[in-house]
């Protein structure tokens, strides 16, 4: 099957992959909030590490990942620099009253050690946060998605609808492709080294039309082969990809919910009992 959306049909056999549904799910939403708490560097700098960890782990692909790679780090540039734009003096307010101006560009934008501080440690948690969520995709296939979603009591529809969307994202890239050839076929030019970037965009979007009308064909296949098959008359279901968990799956267990602990802490002390808190920085 065609993996260059980095969707895994079937589980892999690294530690990651090997642990169930529920603790890969768990564990990515108590990250989730663990990143999202904060601005800290010195919590971010131990996950990032972690996550790279992890990533090597799991023997990805390298030449998939790296356009991925590219692109967020693009973007969260362009993130940042907008930021910057919008608002030269930004970093003031989460380290603190002070200005120490590095260098100007105009009197309205210049570039102060506080701010520099701010952009650095935003794009760092960007990059973070993109390292978690890739790890939980490669580590992870749509049933024990499904299953570890279940596990935390959302309701098992709602989890199919996840599944099922985590599940034809390849399809749909691979209808993608087909259509991209058969246009090719009749005439239709999108190589890259004979056209403008312009000239395939607009060529691009031709493609659409047929990509969503083929989605909805198979929406409703899938949809009339659950019906056949009685989907829904139950309120409970299980999974064929969830297993008994593992002594790996119990240290997770008690990691996730000790991290869980950290950040309730965390937030309940630096943003309830102390409202405006700043963000640490070394140079106050």
């Amino acid at each position: 099957m065609n993996n260059r959306l980095l969707i895994n049909m079937i589980p892999g056999d690294t530690f990651l992959h090997k642990l169930s549904g529920t603790t890969k799910v768990r564990l990515f939403v108590i990250l989730m909030v663990y990143l999202i708490m904060s601005f800290d560097l010195r919590l971010l700098v131990p996950l990032f590490i972690i996550c790279l960890i992890g990533l090597f782990s799991l023997k990805p692909n390298w030449r998939i990942l790296k356009p991925f790679f590219v692109i967020v780090l693009l973007m969260n540039l362009l993130n940042i620099v907008l930021f910057w734009v919008a608002d030269p003096a930004v970093g003031e307010q989460w380290v603190g009253r002070t200005r120490t101006i590095l260098f100007s560009v105009t009197p309205r934008l210049f570039i102060s050690r506080e701010t520099l501080w701010y952009l650095a440690v935003r794009i760092f948690k960007m990059y973070t946060s993109f390292l978690v969520s890739l790890v939980f995709i490669l580590s992870i296939v749509p049933s024990e998605l499904a299953a570890g979603l279940y596990s935390m009591g959302v309701p098992y529809k709602i989890c199919s609808v996840f599944s099922l969307a985590f599940r034809y994202i390849p399809d749909i890239g691979r209808d993608f492709q087909n259509i991209k050839i058969s246009m090719q076929a009749r005439g239709v030019e999108m190589d890259s080294r004979r056209i403008s970037l312009m000239k395939r965009l607009k060529q691009t979007t031709l493609i659409l039309v047929p990509l969503i009308i083929t989605s909805f064909d198979r929406i409703g296949t899938i949809s009339n082969a659950m019906d056949l098959r009685g989907y829904g008359r139950l309120k409970k279901r299980s999974y064929y990809s969830e297993h008994e968990p593992t002594r790996s799956d119990k240290v997770f267990f008690w990691l996730t919910l000790a991290l869980g602990l950290f950040c309730l802490y965390w937030v309940i002390v630096r943003n309830v009992l102390i409202p405006g808190h700043q963000m640490w920085y070394p140079y106050a």
